[in-house]
């Protein structure tokens, strides 16, 4: 039972997020894709990835978008969430060494 509750909060989270992935249909040309919405499609590029295998309509990144301000975001945000993470492991692994 411990189990099931994780996996139906992901399952659920997913479903949830599921019309904000990128390339999905919610932006147009008409409606693009800004610095905030490069910053949230970096954060869950991983999972963007691994659906895009599986979903047509889910990219890794959004091409309606507003240009130098989304890749910013974008790319912020995959650095920042990427790079911390492997900072933190650094910091974690030199504390038990010592």
């Amino acid at each position: 039972m411990k189990t099931l509750i994780p996996v139906f909060m992901i399952v659920l989270l997913l479903t949830l997020f599921a019309g904000c992935f990128p390339g999905g249909g919610s932006y147009s040309p008409d409606d693009r894709a800004g610095f905030f919405s490069g910053v949230w499609h970096g954060w869950i590029a991983p999972i963007s990835l691994i659906l895009g295998l599986f979903t047509d309509g889910v990219r890794v990144y959004e091409p309606n978008n507003t240009g130098w301000w989304y890749d910013f975001g974008f790319y912020i945000a995959v650095i920042a969430g990427f790079g911390g993470i492997a900072l933190s492991r650094k910091k974690k692994k030199h504390e038990q060494s010592t």
